[in-house]
């Protein structure tokens, strides 16, 4: 409960749950997990408002931004495939989620962390090199993946 407060049965006597080094693991896993994806959710916020960023991906965006001159910023970025770009890498990492945990049953902890790390790299180079809208997508895809697959790991751990 919030604010440290400790429930008391109905009998009265005190909660029997324990601080324990597993409780804060989990807490402290759980925590970096919301630390990576709002990370991502900054990082992928502050870019899509870079003007050179939608100049060259999104000019129907940065065309319709121009044209604005109202302070409301509700419905700036009104694209369907910039909110593609920004959410495909949580569809990706809740789909790869679910197969990781085969694939870790399968061929354990090691290679699933490897092989996600990998996918990940790769998806971070596609992304640095992208040209077009489509190598963008590709590689927030892949690292959804590389992301899946180390948060099913990580969970697994626990």
């Amino acid at each position: 409960m919030a604010g440290g407060i400790v429930p008391v049965g109905e009998s009265g006597k005190d909660y029997p749950g324990k601080m324990t080094v597993y409780v804060i693991i989990a807490c402290i896993v759980a925590a970096m997990g919301g630390l990576i994806f709002g990370y991502d959710i900054g990082i992928s916020g502050g870019v899509t408002s870079m003007t050179p960023f939608l100049k060259k991906f999104f000019p129907s965006v940065y065309r319709k931004e121009s044209g604005i001159q109202s302070s409301n910023q509700y419905c700036k970025f009104d694209s369907q495939i910039l909110t593609l770009f920004t959410s495909s890498l949580y569809l990706a990492a809740l789909l790869a989620s679910f197969g990781a945990s085969k694939i870790t049953r399968t061929y354990g902890r090691t290679h699933t962390m490897f092989w996600g790390g990998l996918v990940f790299v790769v998806g971070s180079f596609v992304n640095g090199f992208a040209q077009n809208v489509e190598m963008l997508i590709l590689g927030r895809i892949l690292l959804g993946v590389g992301v899946g697959f180390a948060s099913q790991v990580y969970m697994n751990l626990i």
